[in-house]
């Protein structure tokens, strides 16, 4: 019956959006609601569990989507993000511009968190858009494809790095396992997809105060050593960060400063902070006109974090209407490969509940007892269940809204694009999971 539950109430909410017109924010709200009574949540404890929906999603990504979106459009004002988008086309060509997205996309997408590298990031696409004239989807979904699959398969992401806990897996033996399984798989996908024909019949448009419009010359733009600093200033702290706090063990106050450093929200602050000094007064643009760029971001970025919010709400009324533990008992027993059943019961958590990590913390408590006796290595049952959390990533999911409103698609575009190369790379990392287990066999690894 729960699950039952799930697939009615995203077909409401497509209905809702696609035929009704109704706004995304107040549709999901209103499909949260409905299902939490229903799940039988108690009608006065409804609010709290949409506002702590809300809020844990709206703490998560505000802080980060804000600072992210006023940086990107600070160097978009100033001419920077076109500085280092010419640097691209001269260095890879119009040609091979999809490469360029997806090998810089998987550089930093190891360290970073999906959200902040797509920020960080997708002002650079959507400049080589304005510049070369095209299509959105064609520059803009490798990146955010090799990102997906950095973020999902890969420590020191928090759900594998959380499995890994789980299991007491060697987090550098996941990681060194897992990139022979997310490259190949990432950039096969990231560079097929945007060529498929029904992908390639989009056209969406980039949305409006994202991004400057205006071309700038040669000789108004800020230098390549400057604009490169800066869009790589918080890269260089939160992957510092992340490989510090894997190789050394302690606690010291140096350990804690390098971690907030490192935070996504102090580092974009950081980096939001040098961009206006950078692409400001050094460049003699005055603060008045940077605040303006900070401002155009904030009011385009509204309804986007008003989306992603009521997303959050409606995964919490998921979650707090027992789902995961009916999934829980359902799965229970089922007599098949650990790999396999530790896949199979992330992809069913993450179509019914939406969040990858819930997913993954989930999956990794139900198939724990069984990795005690199966002589499967902890290192392939983690990357199994990372897997497993990407696939099928649809209306439920909060980052799925991020990646409708910033590539400015409808529910049902987005359905098509996001939900399917999630589910394609999700059977990838099983197959590549299956494969490497195999190979490690056989060698005596």
């Amino acid at each position: 019956m729960p699950l039952v539950v799930v697939g009615i109430s995203v077909l409401v909410l497509l209905l809702l959006m696609t035929r009704v017109r109704l706004n995304g924010f107040a549709a999901l709200l209103l499909v949260a609601v409905a299902v939490a009574v229903v799940q039988g949540i108690p009608v006065m404890d409804i609010p709290d569990v949409l506002s702590e929906g809300i809020g844990g999603q709206i703490g998560d990504t505000m802080l980060t989507i804000g600072l992210g979106a006023m940086v990107g459009r600070v160097m978009g004002d100033s001419g920077a993000a076109q500085r280092i988008a010419g640097k691209i086309l001269d260095s890879f060509g119009p040609r091979w511009v999809q490469v360029a997205m997806v090998v810089t996309s998987m550089l930093i997408g190891v360290t970073m968190f999906y959200e902040v590298a797509f920020i960080i990031i997708v002002p650079i696409a959507f400049t080589l858009v304005r510049v070369t004239g095209a299509n959105l989807l064609w520059v803009g979904l490798p990146m955010s494809i090799a990102l997906s699959t950095m973020h999902s398969f890969l420590p020191p992401h928090p759900g594998p790095t959380a499995v890994a806990a789980t299991f007491h897996a060697s987090v550098g033996l996941t990681l060194f396992y897992g990139l022979f399984i997310a490259i190949p798989a990432g950039a096969l996908v990231a560079l097929l997809w945007p060529r498929l024909p029904f992908i390639r019949a989009m056209h969406p448009s980039i949305p409006k105060g994202l991004v400057s419009e205006r071309e700038f010359t040669d000789e108004e733009m800020p230098g390549l050593g400057w604009s490169l600093f800066v869009a790589l200033f918080p890269v260089v702290l939160i992957a510092g960060a992340a490989v510090t706090d894997m190789a050394v063990s302690g606690d010291s106050p140096v350990l804690h400063t390098i971690a907030f450093l490192g935070s996504a929200p102090i580092a974009l602050l950081l980096t939001l902070l040098l961009a206006i000094w950078a692409f400001g007064p050094r460049i003699g643009r005055s603060l008045t006109e940077v605040s303006s760029s900070c401002t155009s971001a904030a009011q385009a970025m509204a309804m986007i974090l008003l989306v992603i919010g009521a997303g959050g709400a409606f995964k919490n009324v998921l979650v707090e209407g027992g789902i995961s533990d009916y999934i829980k008992d359902v799965t229970h027993g089922w007599s098949i490969s650990p790999i396999i059943l530790a896949w199979l019961i992330a992809v069913i958590l993450r179509v019914a509940l939406g969040s990858a990590t819930v997913a993954v913390v989930t999956a990794s408590g139900v198939v724990l007892p069984l990795l005690a006796g199966s002589g499967t290595s902890p290192e392939m049952m983690v990357l199994a269940v990372s897997c497993g959390s990407i696939a099928f990533s649809h209306v439920n999911d909060p980052g799925f809204w991020l990646f409708k409103e910033y590539f400015n698609l409808s529910v049902i575009q987005a359905i098509k694009v996001r939900t399917s190369y999630t589910t394609v790379l999700s059977v990838l990392g099983l197959g590549g999971v299956l494969a490497a287990e195999w190979a490690v066999g056989v060698l005596g690894l």
